[in-house]
């Protein structure tokens, strides 16, 4: 019943998993953002007037994404501004307008200033429609806020929308504050103080001073909140201060404010203790630590590296793949046919041949009947046909294997920018860690000696509490699998020990394997122990299932998959999540052990020694005595 239920557990936790990992829940959760990022930014103000932030998402998506924004920025005009709304949809109606015409331009991409014109052009333009057939009656210096907004904002959110960078992102949340600084859902609750308040415990000294200064120009209350959130973050520099003080610091420093400015508001109270609660307690990643000194000098440099990258990332994205010139092949079969023919001064159908259309070079197995023109010597013609067609397959192969070759570097690109930025969130962070509550125990048994054995198994530590156990299996037996699984499993634990995570070295391994045209030529166990929790995530890519055991049985974990090499552009390894806090045993065996003979080893010997279950395993593999064979026995001891 016990094992039953822990069995039920864990299929329920990888199926949550999986939804989460489905691109298309990812694309369904990123539409309600769109949606919902537009509904918010309506609702932004400066002195009782609205603002085109929406519109400036708008002019800075791409594909469906301003459409989504668009329809929630409508529903926000409306339910926010009523009749005062009309001219925020006319500002979405021409960043939509926009964002088709020149979203996805070449040319617009090459200008980088041409979107943000363009979006400071329609508030303009608008404010003037409005005044003259409308008899709006907005301030000169309220209409031009809105013009610098319109480029402003649309150049902000397109670089956003490209890739972090610390500083646009402080942009980026005081403009968040700005306009949920309007919604109050229920009394004494508004998200614009949550927000303020979790700038305040969680982000850097400029984000927590944009949030204040945010909520002063929404003129939400008369408490100075610049000055609150300010102080509220300064509060951290204090010696030894406890966590619980960074949590209620905001809305201490704010009940200390209002006493000395004699301004009584409790209304942003509950707000900034939520938000500030939230930013201290939940683990949120990317959060900005201040920087001190060298720390500081090398995290920007850190970040500067990554920007160059994402960006160089970019570009390579932006590289539009050149089209096959199929009418010059046809061209070219036509004039060799012709050039060696009898026929060719008295043929009438000499010029009909180059007209014929390029589909036929798709129809490999076309016969002389098929021909839509009548031709005295037709298997000539056709033999240079084939000849282009054979051409018009190796032009497109080399073109596949380019873009394969172009997706590997991109994707390398990427790994390294997000290596390289989360080692600048890391660097300013010297709070002291806690020590590990588990020790790993791992054994080892083969059926060969080592240096005849293709199967190589490392076991070392990662950066922090991680720990790897890396099973790498050279295809094949003799000193070709040697060599395979021993250059595979040098370089990830080269990747894994510097601290690369480990989706990055598998993926990266993969893109070395296809460049190699090593497809298949080893397969990747790699179990990633935490120890200071106990659990397990296990990465496998082309690897036999493992199995977990207990007292109460045994369960196989993770399904056959293809090894790597086969493709860049699809992810192929499989990710299994596990834990060993009780006990558990994980076994890990190469590919030369049968899964039904191992499940029953598992299952009849699972309370013995690890010798004795590896024995077993080893014994009654089908393959033992062919391939290479070896069997890892995980478990966690407590300190």
């Amino acid at each position: 019943m016990i094992i039953s239920l822990q069995s039920y557990m864990r299929k329920s936790r990888h199926l949550l998993r999986r939804w989460a990992l489905d691109p298309r829940i990812h694309s369904a959760v990123q539409a309600a953002v769109y949606v919902l990022a537009g509904f918010c930014l309506s609702a932004a103000s400066l002195g009782g007037f609205c603002l085109p932030l929406t519109m400036a998402l708008v002019c800075a998506g791409t594909g469906w994404f301003p459409l989504l924004t668009a329809a929630g920025g409508f529903l926000g005009y409306w339910v926010f501004w009523d009749a005062y709304g009309y001219i925020g949809m006319f500002w979405i109606l021409g960043g939509l307008l926009a964002a088709v015409l020149l979203g996805e331009k070449r040319f617009s991409k090459q200008m980088p200033l041409l979107l943000p014109a363009t979006g400071g052009l329609i508030v303009a333009a608008s404010g003037v429609i409005f005044q003259l057939v409308f008899y709006d009656m907005t301030p000169i210096s309220i209409y031009i806020l809105r013009v610098a907004l319109g480029a402003g904002g649309t150049m902000l959110f397109a670089r956003l929308l490209q890739g972090r960078n610390p500083i646009l992102d402080w942009l980026g949340a005081g403009l968040l504050v700005l306009a949920l600084a309007q919604i109050v859902p229920i009394p004494y609750l508004g998200l614009g103080y949550i927000a303020a308040g979790f700038a305040a415990s969680a982000g850097a000294f400029p984000m927590a001073a944009l949030a204040g200064l945010a909520l002063d120009l929404a003129q939400v209350t008369k408490v100075p909140m610049t000055a609150v959130l300010a102080l509220g973050y300064l509060v951290r520099f204090l010696p030894r201060y406890p966590k619980w003080l960074g949590a209620v610091a905001p809305a201490a420093v704010y009940v200390g404010v209002m006493a000395l400015v004699s301004t009584w508001d409790i209304h942003p109270l509950p707000g900034l203790l939520i938000g500030s609660i939230l930013g201290i307690y939940l683990p949120i990643p990317g959060k900005f630590a201040h920087r001190r000194g060298e720390t500081g000098v090398a995290q920007v440099r850190l970040e500067l590296a990554s920007g160059v990258l994402t960006q160089t990332e970019s570009l390579l994205l932006e590289v539009d793949e050149p089209p096959v010139d199929e009418d010059a092949l046809m061209d070219r079969a036509a004039e060799r046919a012709c050039s060696n023919c009898a026929y060719r001064k008295s043929c009438r159908d000499s010029k009909r041949l180059t007209q014929l259309s390029p589909v036929l070079l798709h129809k490999p197995l076309l016969s002389t009947e098929e021909l839509p023109i009548i031709c005295r010597k037709p298997g000539r013609f056709l033999a240079e046909l084939h000849r282009c067609q054979e051409q018009l397959r190796s032009i497109r192969a080399d073109r596949q294997r380019q873009k394969e070759y172009r997706a590997a570097v991109i994707q390398q690109y990427r790994f390294l920018a997000s290596f390289l930025q989360e080692l600048a969130d890391q660097l300013p962070r010297r709070a002291e860690q806690a020590g590990n509550q588990y020790r790993p125990e791992i054994t080892v048994y083969g059926n060969r000696q080592e240096q005849d054995n293709g199967d190589r198994c490392l076991r070392f530590a990662g950066v922090g509490k991680k720990y790897y156990v890396l099973l790498c299996d050279g295809m094949g037996t003799g000193l070709g699998a040697v060599q395979e699984g021993k250059t595979a499993a040098g370089l990830l634990h080269r990747m894994l020990s510097a601290g690369y995570p480990a989706e990055y070295a598998l993926r990266s391994l993969n893109s070395l394997c296809a460049l190699r045209d090593r497809a298949g030529a080893v397969t990747v166990d790699l179990a990633e122990l935490m120890l200071d929790s106990g659990k397990v995530n296990l990465y496998k890519w082309g690897a036999a299932p493992s199995y977990l055991t207990t007292k109460f049985g045994a369960e196989k974990i993770g399904v056959a998959s293809p090894p790597p090499g086969l493709s860049v552009m699809e992810e192929q390894e499989r990710v299994e999540r596990a834990s060993l806090r009780r006990g558990e045993w994980l076994v890990m065996v190469s590919d030369g052990i049968g899964e039904r003979e191992a499940m029953r080893c598992c299952m009849e010997m699972g309370d013995g020694s690890p010798g004795e279950l590896a024995a077993g395993i080893l014994a009654c593999g089908q393959l033992g005595n062919q391939d290479d064979a070896t069997v890892v026995i995980v478990r966690l001891a407590t300190d």
